[in-house]
C-alpha cells in the first residue's frame, strides 16, 4: 500500500517523495489510520521500524486542519528519553510539514542548551513541543508555558524512559496538561510498567504490535568469543577484511569510548567517540561527521542505542555486552534501516557467556558461537564467589543508583 492510500495530504506526500519515501512500513501502514481516526494507542514495534513517522504524519495533517487562529499555540506534546531523539524527531516534523500551507512551529527543549533561550522561542509561538522528559521537567517547573491547548500526548520509546524513573514524574505532567486529548504510547518493548502508565495516560487504547522478526530479519547477528584482551586487534582485523562505511561500536561506559577512539585513531582509522560528557554541540557535530563518513567508526555508549537513525550503517558491534538484554535489539536496531540489511556482532567473553545466553532468550534467538583463527577464547570461566545478602533498607539499590545517574544526565 502506498502513503497515498493512508489519508495523508497532497502537501505531506509531496513531503515524503521528495525525501524518497514511497512506501509505509507495515507499523506506518496499520498506525496512521487509527491516529487519524484519533484513536488512543498503545504500539509496540522494534526500533528501525518506522514508529517516529507512525505519529508525525497523521498529527501533521491533523494539525493542519484544525491550527485555530491567532498566535502558535501548542497542540502536541511529543517527549523522548534521549537528546538525539528529540532533535531527530523536531526536525522530522519540520521536514514532513514544509508544504502545508501553513507550517508548523517547532521547539525543541533537551538539555545542554540554555534553558531561558528555550522558554523563550516556546513564549514567541509553538505548535509542536519536542522534548527529553528531564528538560521538559525543569521548563515545568518555571510555570511560563501555556499547555491548555494541546490535543496529542505522545511517549516516544516510553520502555525507555521507564528505566528513567519517569514513572514517578508522569503524575506531575497529567496534572498540568487537558484530560481530553489523544494519548500514544510508542515502545520497542511492553514491561509490566508500561501497562501501569497506559492505564493512567489512555482511554481504551488501540493496541498495535509488529512481529520482531519484520525489523531484524536482514540482519546478519554473530556472537564472537574472544578474550577481552584480544577485543581491540579482532575488531581491527575485522575492519580491515571487510568494506564497512560506518561501523557503530558500543562500549560500556564513557571513558572507554574516549580511550579506544583515541587508540583508533593512532592507528589511522577515522574514529570518534559519542557519550553523554560531551557538550551538546560536539555531540551534534559528531554525529554530524558520522553521518556524512567524515569519520567511520563512532565508539559510542547506549545514548546512541536510541534515536539514532543514520541508514548507511554498515555493521554494529557490542564491543560491551549491554547490561539490559532488552537494549540488545535496540543496539544492532541501528544498522539494516530503510529497507537495508546489516551485520551485528557481539564479542564474547568467558564471563559473558551466561549474560549473553540470557539476550539469546529475551532476544528470542540462538546465535553459533565462532572463535576468529588467531583470536581464539582460551581460559577456563572462573566460577564467580556470591558475597553476602544485601542488608534490607541500608543503602540504596544499584537500580537506585542507575535510575538516578541517568535521570541527572537526560536533564544536564
Amino acid at each position: 500500500m502506498p502513503f497515498s492510500k493512508l489519508g495523508l495530504s497532497k502537501e505531506i506526500l509531496f513531503a515524503l517523495k521528495n525525501k524518497g519515501y514511497i512506501k509505509p512500513t507495515p507499523i506506518q501502514e496499520k498506525a496512521i489510520p487509527l491516529v487519524l481516526e484519533r484513536r488512543d494507542m498503545l504500539v509496540r514495534a522494534q526500533t528501525g521500524s518506522g514508529k517516529s513517522a507512525s505519529f508525525i504524519l497523521p498529527i501533521l495533517q491533523l494539525w493542519s486542519q484544525d491550527r485555530g487562529e491567532g498566535k502558535a499555540k501548542i497542540k502536541a506534546l511529543i517527549l523522548t528519553p534521549t537528546r538525539e531523539l528529540t532533535l531527530q524527531v523536531a526536525e522530522a516534523f519540520k521536514t514532513f510539514g514544509a508544504y502545508l500551507p501553513k507550517k508548523p512551529k517547532v521547539v525543541s527543549i533537551i538539555g545542554g542548551e540554555s534553558i531561558g533561550v528555550q522558554l523563550y522561542e516556546i513564549q514567541q509561538g509553538c505548535d509542536i513541543l519536542v522534548a527529553t522528559a528531564g528538560r521538559f521537567l525543569d521548563v515545568l517547573s518555571k510555570k511560563q508555558m501555556n499547555l491548555s491547548y494541546i490535543e496529542f500526548f505522545i511517549l516516544d520509546e516510553a520502555d525507555k524512559m521507564l528505566n528513567l524513573g519517569f514513572m514517578e514524574e508522569l503524575d506531575l505532567i497529567l496534572q498540568t496538561i487537558p484530560t481530553k486529548r489523544q494519548n500514544l504510547l510508542f515502545s520497542a518493548t511492553y514491561p509490566e510498567k508500561m501497562l501501569q502508565i497506559a492505564s493512567k495516560i489512555t482511554q481504551n487504547p488501540v493496541e498495535v504490535t509488529i512481529d520482531e522478526t519484520q525489523t531484524v530479519e536482514k540482519i546478519n547477528q554473530r556472537a564472537i568469543e574472544v578474550n577481552k584482551e584480544n577485543r581491540g586487534p579482532l575488531l581491527r582485523a575485522l575492519l580491515q577484511e571487510n568494506s564497512w562505511d560506518l561501523v557503530l561500536i558500543f562500549m560500556a561506559n564513557k571513558r572507554a569510548t574516549d580511550n579506544i577512539a583515541q587508540k583508533f585513531r593512532k592507528y589511522g582509522f577515522k574514529a570518534a567517540s559519542f557519550n553523554g560528557d560531551l557538550e551538546q554541540d560536539i555531540r551534534e557535530e559528531t554525529l554530524c561527521a558520522f553521518k556524512e563518513k567524515k569519520i567511520n567508526l563512532l565508539f559510542a555508549t547506549d545514548i546512541a542505542a536510541r534515536g539514532l537513525d543514520i541508514e548507511e550503517i554498515n555493521c554494529v558491534i557490542n564491543y560491551d555486552l549491554p547490561r539490559s538484554p532488552a537494549d540488545y535489539i535496540h543496539r544492532i536496531g541501528r544498522t539494516a534501516r530503510a529497507g537495508k540489511s546489516g551485520v551485528a556482532i557481539s564479542f564474547v567473553d568467558h564471563e559473558d557467556k551466561e549474560h549473553f545466553a540470557l539476550i539469546e532468550k529475551r532476544s528470542h534467538i540462538k546465535l553459533q558461537k565462532e572463535q576468529i583463527k588467531g583470536f581464539e577464547l582460551t581460559g577456563e570461566t572462573v566460577q564467580k564467589m556470591k558475597g553476602p545478602a544485601p542488608i534490607k533498607g541500608k543503602g540504596k539499590s544499584k537500580k537506585d543508583k542507575l535510575r538516578e545517574k541517568e535521570s541527572k544526565s537526560s536533564r544536564l
